[in-house]
């Protein structure tokens, strides 16, 4: 009986124990956690503390940012304010409308990135024509305690607003809030052409106006065709000077011009261009341009480096310069329609080359482009129209050739009877021509009245921007080469492919010359004169070789115009010319009493009085 008291004593002291225990341990984990929350309540109290400045912390805070803004302007004088404000950072600021997109920097304040939107290159990239660091813009000024800044180093605060329907971005590089120097773009709608100005407020004490500011703009042209070396014939700096006058340098690999009165300045590629325009003309601008293509093999990314220096002046000690900036196609009717001289960049051809290519050419090509289903017809069109209309002297120039052809056996006769009489030789030769109304000169003049429209043609389809990535049969771009076959070499003056179109524009003028020369040319050989069939040989293998990288759409033209003219001779020779009927009428006008001009009888008497004096020489 004891043995169970004990044991059920046992048991209720056990039971006892472990409550006190567990009363314990829970009593010393509500003590820590107590613990735990004052010793967090304390820290946090501390840290408050801490980050809590008193009036000494404030003060050691403001002598800290005069320190640096100090340090600042000991470096850049009053443009040190800059350095203090949130746009002192490497960020940019992105604008953009239908047609193009710029983005600029912070730093420098100018374009770093120009995109057109409507284009791709020939490997289907966007079109940029600037972008990653191939421009630079920056203003070089002194001030008056003696620095020399540039504003490609400092940095501009940028502020983007709307006015109507244009974005316009300031871009301002502060000496105060309300002191600085500005660069305004104003991007409107659909619009290449874009706004810009540079003006500065409350600078006129910063600048020292016996120091001249110099603005510089460069740029290193990028690739954007098939054949880099023939996108970089023309790719050049032009710019307008003296009211009207424009000029350009040259394609050396190092040109450099100084020019006066510049209302305009054009980095000019092939088919894409950026342009500077001031409403205020420079004074003077010093201009140089530098060819980057030695090797088409290796050097593939820019074309031409250029640069430009323009002293700008200042009005009451500030600056003001209201100007705009293109960026856009090289298209001659949408620069034209800004009526300022700018569709002087596209290299239509001097003097009359240039004014066929104006009012006849685009306007015409313009219209048939408007609604035939392909640029390629519209080319064969316009090229059968032409050949058309230059059919009459087509007919003058073979019907000289037939007259010369059926006087060839009298002429003969003149030359082996007078063979050893050169003088009486070319006397009588003269009088046979001026009695049957021929001259070897009358199928001359009309071929020479042709080459103004072969070479405003020739200078029109390589600057036709409507042709560019225009396809037509095999040629994916009418405004670049065609290829039928890639060669494993290349051959020098020729390339690396094989184009069709210029080699049926050469079999087509090698058969055209000898419908009209090939015939007599042996016959017609005088001694000490060019081998005509060696010309004749090697005009359509230097046409081979000069076209074989030049613009598909002209290589269309010469082949189609030719086909045509040899279409047209032969329906004047089987058609409309009879030979029996010249002869007929040359003979009938041997029998007229044939009344000499004046140049002609004084001619011949010349000729007359030197047989003379050799006669005389001879006794």
């Amino acid at each position: 009986m004891e043995e169970k008291k004990i044991d059920i004593q046992s048991i209720i002291g056990f039971l006892l124990i472990g409550g006190i225990l567990l009363w314990m341990l829970y009593n010393n984990s509500t003590e820590k956690a107590q613990l735990q929350e004052q010793q967090e309540s304390e820290q946090v109290k501390i840290e408050e503390a801490e980050n809590t400045p008193t009036p000494e912390a404030e003060a050691s805070y403001a002598d800290r940012d005069s320190t640096a803004l100090a340090a600042a302007q000991q470096r850049l004088g009053a443009f040190g304010y800059s350095t203090t404000l949130e746009s002192a950072s490497e960020n940019t600021t992105t604008v953009s409308n239908d047609v193009l997109e710029i983005t600029v920097e912070n730093k420098g304040g100018y374009i770093s990135e120009a995109r057109l939107k409507n284009f791709k290159t020939f490997d289907s990239i966007p079109v940029y024509l600037i972008k990653d660091g191939n421009a630079s813009f920056n203003l070089n000024f002194s001030t008056t305690d003696g620095r020399s800044l540039n504003t490609e180093n400092l940095y501009f605060e940028p502020e983007l607003s709307q006015s109507g329907e244009n974005h316009v971005l300031s871009m301002k590089l502060k000496v105060s809030e309300n002191e600085f120097l500005e660069y305004r773009y104003v991007l409107r709608p659909n619009e290449y052409m874009m706004g810009f100005s540079i003006r500065s407020q409350g600078l006129n004490d910063v600048f020292d106006s016996n120091q001249s500011i110099n603005m510089d703009w460069k740029l290193k042209g990028y690739r954007h065709s098939k054949s880099i070396s023939y996108e970089n014939r023309y790719t050049t700096l032009n710019y307008g000077y003296g009211g009207d006058e424009d000029d350009d340098l040259g394609q050396g690999e190092l040109d450099e011009d100084e020019e006066e009165d510049i209302a305009w300045i054009a980095y000019k590629q092939h088919f894409f261009s950026s342009i500077l325009l001031t409403d205020t003309p420079f004074e003077r601008a010093q201009f140089r341009s530098e060819n980057l293509v030695e090797d088409e093999e290796v050097d593939t990314v820019y074309t031409k480096a250029f640069a430009t220096s323009v002293p700008l002046e200042l009005q009451g000690g500030e600056l003001t310069y209201n100007m705009d900036w293109y960026y856009g196609p090289t298209d001659y009717k949408i620069l034209d329609d800004y009526d300022r001289n700018l569709d002087e960049i596209v290299p239509l051809g001097w003097g009359i080359f240039g004014w066929i290519n104006k009012y006849i050419f685009i306007p015409f090509f313009a219209f048939l482009s408007s609604f035939l289903p392909s640029y390629g017809i519209a080319i064969i069109v316009m090229t059968i129209v032409v050949r058309i209309v230059l059919s009459p002297v087509t007919y003058k120039s073979y019907l000289s050739q037939a007259k010369m052809r059926i006087l060839r056996p009298e002429i003969n006769e003149i030359n082996e009877k007078h063979k050893d009489n050169p003088m009486k030789k070319q006397q009588e030769t003269m009088k046979l021509y001026s009695k049957a109304g021929a001259s070897p000169m009358s199928g001359c003049l009309p071929a020479l009245m042709q080459i103004p429209v072969f070479y405003a043609l020739f200078q029109f389809f390589p600057s036709a921007f409507q042709l560019r990535q225009k396809s037509f049969l095999w040629a994916d771009d009418l405004s670049s080469y065609d290829v039928i076959a890639n060669l494993p070499f290349t051959i020098p003056f020729y390339g690396d492919h094989v184009s069709l179109f210029p080699i049926l524009a050469s079999i087509a003028i090698f058969i055209y010359m000898m419908m009209t020369t090939g015939q007599n040319m042996q016959a017609s050989q005088q001694p000490g004169m060019p081998n005509m069939k060696f010309i004749m040989y090697l005009s359509p293998l230097l046409m081979l070789f000069f076209f074989n990288n030049y613009a598909s759409g002209l290589s269309l033209y010469y082949f189609v115009s030719n086909l045509i003219t040899i279409g047209i001779m032969l329906v004047i020779k089987h058609v409309i010319v009879d030979d029996e009927k010249v002869h007929a009428k040359i003979q009938a006008n041997k029998q007229k009493p044939k009344k000499q001009n004046r140049f002609t009888k004084k001619m011949q008497e010349m000729m007359e009085q030197a047989e003379e004096q050799q006669k005389r020489g001879k006794k």
